[in-house]
């Protein structure tokens, strides 16, 4: 799936010149939690509702703490910045600057890859340079559920089928141990006996037992595995 295939396409944008309260404004009237800023064509920026929450006009602002003056020499950096995203009357000084942006025809699992490690919520998505689209962590929600089918195969399963398939998926993971557990299916129960690694084994076990279709509950028998030391 490519970023093109989940992103909301109809995207309200503001510029560098566009008044805060504005721009609260623009937010509000189309639910949206952040808005791109566009000059000349390209991104340069992007603002967030956390970007307003820190104004002097709801008395949430980060007060200078009253300091000697000796002690003032040595000045908070970031003292400045929260005196401007607090009195800024533009969105150029508050948005956040360079932007995180991602291509359309990225894959999803790249996005959410990037949004992990550069601890961001959205990105603008651009084709050529220009801006096409925003993709959101609410857009994964939305594609989520758009792909889901909660029907359940309604024919019943045997148990040798349901069987095939748990090894084969089990099989397919590095944390599965074929060689210290054993699968059984009776009447549509998962039975596991041996020993697992860690806590998250057992976990990661019942979650691939659970997701094929026929199984009726997985009863895990196993017991923790000891080291020489101790636990491992």
């Amino acid at each position: 799936m490519r970023v093109e295939d989940i992103m909301t396409t109809t995207v309200v944008s503001a510029a560098p010149e566009t008044n805060i309260l504005d721009l609260a404004t623009l937010m509000l009237e189309n639910r949206v939690s952040a808005i791109p800023v566009i000059s000349d064509g390209s991104v340069v920026g992007i603002v967030s509702e956390a970007d307003l929450l820190r104004r002097y006009e709801l008395g949430t602002q980060r007060d200078a703490v009253v300091r000697p003056w000796w002690r003032r020499l040595f000045a908070d950096e970031e003292a400045p910045w929260s005196y401007v995203q607090a009195h800024a009357m533009t969105v150029k000084d508050i948005m956040t600057t360079p932007v995180v942006s991602v291509e359309e025809g990225a894959s999803v699992g790249d996005v959410a890859a990037l949004f992990e490690s550069q601890h961001i919520r959205r990105a603008p998505v651009l084709r050529a340079g220009a801006m096409v689209g925003l993709v959101s962590r609410a857009d994964f929600v939305r594609a989520l559920v758009a792909r889901s089918d909660p029907r359940r195969d309604p024919r019943p399963k045997s148990d040798e089928s349901i069987h095939r398939a748990l090894l084969e998926e089990l099989e397919s993971h590095s944390w599965w141990r074929p060689d210290r557990s054993r699968v059984e299916v009776r009447d549509g129960i998962v039975h596991v006996s041996g020993l697992f690694d860690t806590p998250q084994d057992q976990v990661a076990t019942r979650v691939a037992a659970e997701k094929i279709a026929g199984v009726r509950g997985v009863e895990d028998k196993r017991t923790l595995s000891l080291a020489p030391g101790g636990y491992v």
